[in-house]
Order: structure tokens, then C-alpha cells, then sequence
């Protein structure tokens, strides 16, 4: 369907009234927080606060990775629900002024620092600790920098462009979902491409590029993002899927992806993590809730 009534743009934009869609309670568009809220502080080291949205779960995913690899990294993870407005509390914007998830409060040195940007926290923990997570060889390290940047750089055009017009706005256009589509299968063709003879992002080993792209790119072609695997036809980038699939099978990734998550199967949704056992007691209470 195209928009029968073209847009005139006004000489000078303003702000009248929600433009519908699912994000438009909290759309707005100036910065700062609207109303006062502290944000809760558990025990250890490093204070995350997310949903599980690929944005998130990048971060929670390198957290177990980092644990399930022997390094201390215990963490707490705390619902952000950013549907409800929570990103837009006093606390949360002290931490992040951008008001956007995910964000990280490192108490592990001196005095507590602030980390936001979900490249900007994975680098952050990576060189917390000895660089773990990145390649081996010093040669391929421009490799994985450029292709995490480039995640950084595409992926609003899968969530907040295809994702947008195809899931979420109030109407279907189109042109915009066209546009998007057009971009979204593009890059899925740049990594499938990438992947032909490799099987990781940068390097010969599993890097924070990997885990900065695969809950996007990843998450697409196994068909979780928007329920649009059919639409873009996700299954012919096989070396995406392969790649994806292998991903998956860390434990400590489906740990990752549980972490803050609110949708989908109730039994892999871990609203707060403040221990490894929180996991197996989540997995106890959902069974004998069943």
C-alpha cells in the first residue's frame, strides 16, 4: 500500500502530538530525565542495567562468555523496561544522557565509571580484562574494530528503519518498508559474503565483533527479528545461518540471550540476574509453575 496523502514538510518541524506506533508513549524528542528515579545497586563489580533487546543482549552475552571463561565478571543485571519509560529515569540518565539501553556502572576500580553504547561496554569489558575476546594476531585487530563499528553503523537500519516501518509503525507503507528491505538484504548479503570462507567475524577466533553482530544479524536469520524471516528470505544467506547456528550452541550465548529478556517463552526469560544460580532456579520455578 502507498500513502495516499504525500507529506509536505513545514519550513520549521515541531513536536504536536504522538506520531503513533508502538515506541510512541516515549518517543519524544528532547533529552533528560522526566521523572526522579534511583536506580537499584546489587553487590558486585559491575551494575548493567537492560532489556533484552539485541542492543542488550550483546552485553549480557559477553558477561557469561567472559565467566564461562574463568574471568571475575560477576555482574547484576537490572530490568530497564523501556516501554514504560524506565530509560528515562533520573538514575538511568546519569548513567546514559542518551536515555537508550544498554547501560553499564563499573565500581570495580577507584571510583565508579559510567559506560554506555553497547560497542563502547564491550570494549570496555574486553580490555578490563587482558583484551579477552578479541583476535589473537595485533594484524587483525582493524578487522574486528571495522566490523564492529560497522554493526554499530547498520543495524538502525534493520531495527529502527525495516523494523520500524515493517513491525511497529501504526500503518504499512510501502515505500519505507521497501527502502529498508532493500538495505536489510544488502548487508545480510555484505556478511554472507564475509562468512564464504571463514568462520568467525574478524580473525580465526570468536570476537566481540561476533558478539556485537550475531543478536542482530544473527537473531534475523534465525527468524527471531520482527517475524520476518520469510519476508527477507533469511534462509539464502546459508553462511549467515551456518555461522549463526554455531553461535548459538555456546552455552554461555543462550545464557546471554535470556538475560533481561520480557518476550517470547516465558521459561527463557530471566527478568534479573544477580548469580549463576539464578538460572537454574529460574528454569525450576517456570517448570513447576507449568
Amino acid at each position: 500500500m502507498t500513502d495516499p496523502t504525500p507529506y509536505t514538510p513545514p519550513e520549521v518541524w515541531t513536536w504536536e502530538k504522538p506520531n503513533g506506533g508502538a515506541f510512541a508513549s516515549t518517543n519524544r524528542p528532547v533529552a533528560g530525565a522526566t521523572h526522579e528515579k534511583a536506580l537499584p545497586v546489587g553487590k558486585h563489580p559491575f551494575q548493567l542495567y537492560s532489556q533484552g533487546t539485541p542492543n542488550g543482549v550483546k552485553v549480557t552475552i559477553m558477561f557469561e562468555e567472559l565467566l564461562e571463561a574463568g574471568y571475575d565478571a560477576e555482574y547484576d543485571a537490572w530490568l530497564i523496561r523501556i516501554n514504560d519509560g524506565d530509560q528515562f529515569g533520573s538514575g538511568f540518565v546519569d548513567i546514559n544522557p542518551n536515555s537508550k539501553i544498554p547501560a553499564l556502572l563499573d565500581r570495580s576500580g577507584d571510583k565508579p565509571v559510567r559506560v554506555f553504547e553497547s560497542a563502547a561496554i564491550l570494549m570496555h569489558l574486553s580490555e578490563k580484562f587482558g583484551n579477552a575476546f578479541q583476535v589473537k594476531d595485533p594484524a587483525d585487530r582493524p578487522e574486528m574494530l571495522s566490523w564492529l563499528f560497522w554493526q554499530m553503523g547498520s543495524a538502525p537500519y534493520l531495527g529502527g528503519g525495516f523494523g520500524h516501518f515493517y513491525a511497529y509503525a501504526p500503518q504499512k507503507w510501502q515505500y519505507p518498508i521497501d527502502r529498508y528491505a532493500m538495505e536489510v538484504k544488502r548487508q545480510l548479503d555484505v556478511l554472507d559474503r564475509h562468512l564464504a570462507d571463514r568462520d568467525w567475524i574478524a580473525g580465526d577466533t570468536y570476537t566481540i565483533a561476533d558478539m556485537a553482530i550475531w543478536p542482530w544479524y544473527g537473531g534475523t536469520v534465525m527468524g527471531w527479528q520482527y517475524k520476518a524471516g520469510t519476508f527477507l528470505d533469511v534462509k539464502s544467506y546459508k553462511n549467515v545461518v551456518e555461522w549463526a547456528e554455531r553461535i548459538y550452541e555456546r552455552p554461555a550465548v543462550k545464557r546471554g540471550r535470556m538475560v533481561n529478556r520480557i518476550g517470547g517463552d516465558p521459561a527463557m526469560q530471566l527478568h534479573e540476574r544477580h548469580a549463576a544460580s539464578d538460572f537454574d532456579t529460574n528454569t525450576e520455578d517456570k517448570r513447576r509453575a507449568g
